[in-house]
């Protein structure tokens, strides 16, 4: 099963290197097993015997590898699932509006929370290849969708999402900022 690198190691904090395309085969595998991973962490039984917590997303340098891929994995609220298994992603566009997540974000390498609202742009349209699909693809995403990639891209520029909250108000309210 992969580790997970957590945020005081250094490696964490560094600039991924973008994959030389086409992928390996060992790239490949381990974004594989980077959803395996995520999958399991949600299976309530399995995370609790093996002492997981549930993600949705994870980047390569989470788990030791600072190259450009993650990978996001969930079911949306109209149990639809949301898979992207992403190699050298590129936010291209975003927008003005923001959001944030009223309870805040979390981190499957932070142990500590970290209080306080991380706000983002509402809609994102990002390139990417996709290896769930083999092919490069242009995903245009909102709201939460667009939360778990950014927190993601932002792991493989050495960003944790607790550097976005407001250090003297982490409760500060954005004005037209939509709350999820």
């Amino acid at each position: 099963m992969l580790k997970i690198v957590k945020d005081n190691v250094k490696s964490l904090r560094e600039k991924s290197i973008a994959v030389d395309m086409p992928a390996s085969e060992k790239e490949l595998k381990l974004l594989n097993e980077m959803l395996d991973y995520l999958k399991k962490s949600q299976d309530d039984e399995y995370a609790k015997k093996h002492n997981m917590r549930a993600g949705v997303g994870l980047a390569a340098p989470q788990v030791g590898v600072n190259k450009r891929m993650l990978v996001v994995y969930y079911q949306d609220e109209d149990n639809k699932e949301i898979l992207h298994m992403l190699i050298n992603p590129k936010i291209v566009a975003s927008s003005i509006k923001t959001c944030y997540i009223h309870s805040g974000e979390g981190c499957l390498s932070v142990d500590v929370d970290h209080e306080g609202y991380v706000y983002r742009p509402y809609k994102v349209t990002i390139k990417a290849f996709d290896a769930s699909k083999m092919q490069d693809v242009t995903i245009v995403a909102r709201g939460f969708e667009a939360i778990v990639l950014q927190h993601e891209i932002d792991h493989l520029n050495g960003v944790l999402y607790y550097d976005h909250i407001d250090k003297i108000n982490p409760f500060k309210k954005e004005e037209n900022s939509v709350e999820l």
